[in-house]
């Protein structure tokens, strides 16, 4: 699907601004475009780059990967950095194989059995 991606994110910056009571003629200076050039983002005419995402849903006050999630797939989960209750601990991750708590540097590869 051509353009999919900027549609999906143009869809999710007008449902934002729209949230705020920001017109695209208010919204505008705040990313630094004309409301024209707001307009074509929201439609999806426009591609922006990652780190023009990462600045608007700056100016927005959200993480970048809501302007990228789908409300398809049902509500976004939480992305932050707190750990959650159930997430392992980091010596059980580096008993996995992950990363070693010790000084952050990944845990050694195993070795693959032998066929």
């Amino acid at each position: 699907m051509e353009g999919a991606l900027q549609k999906l994110v143009g869809n999710n910056i007008r449902r934002l601004r729209q949230q705020r009571g920001l017109s695209q003629e208010d919204f505008g200076p705040t990313v630094g475009w004309h409301r024209t050039f707001v307009g074509a983002v929201e439609r999806g005419e426009r591609n922006l780059t990652l780190r023009t995402v990462e600045r608007v849903s700056e100016d927005l006050g959200v993480d970048p990967l809501v302007l990228l999630w789908d409300e398809a797939y049902g509500e976004m989960p939480d992305f932050s950095d707190e750990p959650s209750s159930d997430a392992p601990s980091p010596d059980a991750r580096a008993a996995a194989g992950g990363e070693d708590p010790g000084d952050g540097a990944p845990a050694a590869r195993r070795p693959r059995p032998s066929a």
